[in-house]
């Protein structure tokens, strides 16, 4: 009789939501690797035999896309095409009660802060000199760097604090000594990111540090490019902007979520600012850096908008000339301090508006492109797609802003290198460029 082999466990990790996110299964998987399983990040293989999603929880769609998700595998493990499925993440965190109820197929559910946790199904520990050694799921030329977690912040509409707890900062010596490892890995933009980027420091240090942490991180040899995303707006310490226009490697960009226009529904939203305050700041950060691209989100149909806020928000828009803006329609949030208020606005209306702002910011984008048209930037290649090389200048962050497109039949470039490229052509939210010596 033939002795039975045990088939080793491979895992495959699934993320969902934000970036902030992905660095979290990042950690998981260096940590998995580091006890020696055999663990990947959304293998196509399918040859895996447990699970671990990665939830998101932050609004109505990203919930439903990660309850579809964690029913997906729930049905594999029924019929026996994979023998375990763990779930993690905001989603996780928030409603882990109800999703045991619901799911009871999914061997177990863990919150935003229970890595050891999730290390001790698996037999394994959580190996500190890993700390700052990340496995990246993507191209090794960019990684996201988160500097802190959770958020302390009061906002009407935001579940995060429910999720990801209050604040920590991460000391800087430690950011310091990843971006270094990252910088041996070959990784040239470090993306910072973080719930509240400008808060960074007042738990541990008790004084906002993120200027200290950006000079410090742009010491580090081999790093590019820096971009902060996630920065609030009150409150911001503007030396940021100081550190930005004396440090050639800190990218003149600033991810700054702004949520409204009109200083009434900012005070409804708590958000602790008024829409001249923010037309203020805004001014303040172009005087410092004249050339800077300003990204901002907004939120079409919270209560308290009726037509009169929706017309503020929408002459801010046309006021302010954001560089990037990006919408996201009001959801409801069940233990947000707006889920008391009456969620008056129907979703259709929600997304009336937001496509309105977007039709105005689409046509702004569009004349800020034609005023590249003839000049010349330094590309990073993220990737080569159909029949183009696609990269980002410095004003653009990775997924969500503006590419540049390079002829791959007239020219080659390699993923992971700086090119100069001269823009040849714009549209809304693309350029064309060709390769120029420097």
């Amino acid at each position: 009789m033939k002795a039975r082999t045990l088939k080793k466990d491979k895992v495959n990790i699934i993320t969902m939501g934000c970036s902030k996110n992905l660095v979290d299964s990042e950690v998981l998987l260096s940590q998995l690797r580091g006890n020696g399983i055999d663990a990947h990040h959304e293998s196509a293989e399918r040859d895996n035999n447990i699970v671990i999603i990665n939830t998101c929880g932050f609004i109505d769609n990203a919930k439903q896309e990660s309850i579809n998700t964690i029913l997906e595998y729930a049905e594999a493990k029924e019929k026996g095409l994979i023998d375990k499925v763990y779930v993690t993440g905001c989603l996780s965190q928030r409603y882990k009660d109800d999703l045991e109820a619901e799911i009871p197929q999914v061997d177990a559910f863990f919150g935003t802060r229970d890595l050891p946790a999730i290390l001790k199904r698996f037999k394994a520990d959580y190996k500190h000199e890993l700390v700052g050694e990340r496995l990246l799921s993507h191209s090794a030329h960019y990684a996201y760097m988160k500097i802190s977690e959770g958020c302390d912040r009061p906002c009407s509409f935001c579940a995060i604090p429910l999720m990801r707890g209050g604040h920590i900062s991460r000391p800087i010596e430690e950011l310091v000594k990843e971006a270094r490892h990252k910088a041996a890995q070959g990784t040239k933009e470090l993306l910072l990111i973080a719930q509240d980027s400008t808060y960074y420091g007042l738990d541990l240090y008790k004084q906002r540090r993120l200027p200290d942490l950006l000079r410090s991180l742009s010491d580090v040899e081999g790093i590019d490019w820096i971009r902060l995303h996630y920065a609030y707006p009150t409150g911001f310490p503007m030396e940021i902007m100081d550190v930005m226009a004396e440090r050639p490697n800190i990218c003149k960009y600033l991810d700054i979520p702004l949520q409204h226009g009109s200083s009434e529904v900012l005070k409804i939203m708590r958000r602790g600012t008024t829409r001249e305050k923010q037309e203020e700041l805004i001014q303040r950060i172009r005087d410092k850096v004249p050339d800077i691209a300003i990204r901002t989100t907004l939120i079409a149909g919270h209560p308290g908008e009726y037509e009169r806020e929706f017309e503020e928000m929408v002459d801010f828009v046309q006021r302010m000339r954001f560089e990037r803006l990006g919408v996201f329609t009001y959801s409801h949030e069940e233990d947000t301090h707006a889920y008391g208020m009456e969620d008056h606005v129907p979703a259709e209306e929600k997304q009336a508006r937001a496509n309105h702002i977007m039709d105005i910011q689409e046509q702004i984008s569009f004349e800020l492109n034609q005023e590249k048209v003839g000049k010349t930037y330094k590309v990073l290649i993220d990737k080569k797609e159909g029949g183009h090389f696609v990269g980002r200048t410095e004003f653009d962050s990775v997924d969500v802003d503006n590419e540049v497109l390079i002829d791959a039949e007239k020219y080659y470039c390699r993923v992971g290198d700086f090119v100069s490229a001269k823009i040849t052509d714009a549209t809304e939210f693309d350029l064309f460029g060709d390769v120029v010596t420097p």
